[in-house]
């Protein structure tokens, strides 16, 4: 695996086009989406929305979620491209308030796509050591909080407004992270 400080000394700008196309969709730092591959990627996440993320893992929001399953990311996320990837893409909404939802994506990649996903965001900012595996978290100006984790060789992104703060988002990154790799730590700790 590529070393942090090999990282810091490389352009941002020579990332692998895809993971940076990702991170501008899903940072709002761009228009351009990420750009569809002839063939996906990723092997197949089958855990279903519920398997990756029990529904009594929400409690903790003090609310009744439920699964919303006509859900389908936005053109251009990063949920619709792991979707092209063969992830799994996933949304809750509140029972009381359907407006309050909490969204995720699961992708199972190779590592050169992790290295590139985790350099980009890695080179963004915004680490967060309490997600026990790489982590990083972004809070945009909408009021949406962004949280990415990387229990190797999966990425987990999750996004709501109840996220805040990267603590906001530590039960849902805990509960997925605690399914698909539930002995995973950190391979590599980014240093500032």
């Amino acid at each position: 695996m590529t070393s942090r400080s090999r990282v810091r000394a490389i352009s941002a700008a020579v990332l692998a086009t895809t993971s940076v196309a990702v991170l501008a969709a899903c940072s709002g730092g761009g228009q351009a989406g990420p750009t569809a591959t002839a063939t996906p990627i990723g092997t197949p996440v089958t855990q279903s929305c519920t398997d990756l993320l029990p529904l009594e893992s929400l409690a903790v929001y003090g609310q009744a979620f439920e699964e919303v399953r006509s859900y389908r990311p936005a053109k251009g996320s990063p949920a619709a491209w792991i979707a092209e990837h063969r992830g799994r893409v996933c949304q809750f909404r509140e029972v009381s308030d359907h407006a309050v939802t909490i969204s995720f994506a699961v992708a199972h990649l190779p590592e050169k796509s992790l290295t590139n996903l985790k350099d980009a965001l890695y080179q963004r900012g915004g680490s967060v050591p309490t997600y026990r595996v790489e982590g990083y978290f972004d809070l945009a100006d909408d009021g949406v909080g962004r949280a990415d984790a990387f229990p190797d060789p999966y990425w987990v992104t999750a996004s709501s407004t109840l996220f805040t703060e990267p603590g906001g988002a530590q039960p849902v990154v805990d509960a997925i992270r605690g399914v698909v790799a539930p002995g995973a730590t950190s391979s590599a700790t980014p240093t500032p």
